[in-house]
């Protein structure tokens, strides 16, 4: 029987720059370490504010490598702590060309590659398409220390056809690094039914693919949009094991990666799935 995991999900808001934002989340990082993390997950564009809400070519400056300043001091940080570390960030691929990206950094601080967000989103206040290409290297499952960890973002979590792929290369665990919020016009009615609607998605995921799920957001009132918060952990079934409210802070969880297979044997949704019968979902329309 393995041992429980123990995974911790850093909520926080933006600080006033980016090297101040890193400080603190480096000490969230530290804590949850020292209460027994073993993998530790950021939210989407973790170090910067949420500057997709305009259109701002001076925006692009926030962007960096992988490999690059941020994620070698991480990178530092996890082989200290013998934590993986899920990263994401802005990042420069090439000149003009830039992504909205997660790094994963095993225990021992080495750089195990990166995933690039596919599902790009243009909404009031959510300007994505203007500075993000959409991804190019596939669904992607990371074999970290601790488990398998299937990498999605944000928007990727509303598309089923996403974590079914990632589910089939072996995740135990999807992560869903997030910047989801309402808009300052927006009432708290409709906050309550995006919130609903937010979590039922993620939570349907785990039971249609028996693993692990859990989403991470910012909190905070930004330029264009009130983050709401509410990281959570979802099991196998569906049920929430924890999340958190709109406050600052770190959420953990413990989980079990022994109840994975069992859960799978009794609920086949992989052994029953008709692949002979799905061409239509390759099309864009029926």
């Amino acid at each position: 029987m393995s041992k429980p995991i123990r995974l911790s999900l850093i909520q926080h808001s933006y600080k006033s720059s980016p090297e101040k934002t890193v400080q603190e989340v480096t000490t969230h990082i530290r804590t949850a370490a020292s209460d027994g993390a073993q993998i530790i997950c950021l939210q989407e564009l973790f170090n910067t504010k949420y500057f997709c809400s305009s259109v701002d070519q001076q925006n692009f400056s926030l962007a960096e490598s992988i490999p690059g300043p941020t994620t070698n001091k991480l990178s530092k940080l996890a082989a200290e702590l013998s934590v993986v570390l899920l990263v994401p960030i802005f990042e420069k691929a090439a000149p003009g060309l830039y992504f909205n990206s997660l790094a994963v950094i095993d225990a021992d601080g080495s750089l195990l590659g990166k995933y690039r967000k596919m599902h790009i989103p243009e909404d009031p206040g959510f300007h994505e398409k203007y500075y993000f290409t959409p991804g190019d290297l596939g669904y992607r499952v990371f074999e970290t220390a601790y488990c398998k960890i299937g990498t999605l973002i944000c928007w990727d979590q509303w598309f089923p056809e996403a974590a079914r792929l990632t589910a089939l290369k072996g995740a135990d665990l999807i992560v869903y690094p997030t910047a989801i919020g309402t808009l300052h016009e927006e009432r708290d009615a409709e906050k309550e039914q995006f919130t609903d609607a937010w979590k039922t998605i993620q939570r349907s995921h785990a039971i249609a693919n028996g693993c692990y799920v859990a989403s991470v957001n910012r909190v905070g009132s930004e330029e264009a949009a009130r983050f709401w918060g509410g990281s959570f952990v979802a099991g196998p079934f569906g049920e929430i094991i924890t999340e958190a409210g709109e406050e600052e802070g770190i959420v953990s969880a413990e989980i079990d990666l022994s109840v994975l297979e069992p859960q799978r044997q009794t609920w086949p949704f992989f052994r029953d799935r008709r692949v002979d019968s799905y061409d239509g979902i390759t099309k864009r329309m029926g």
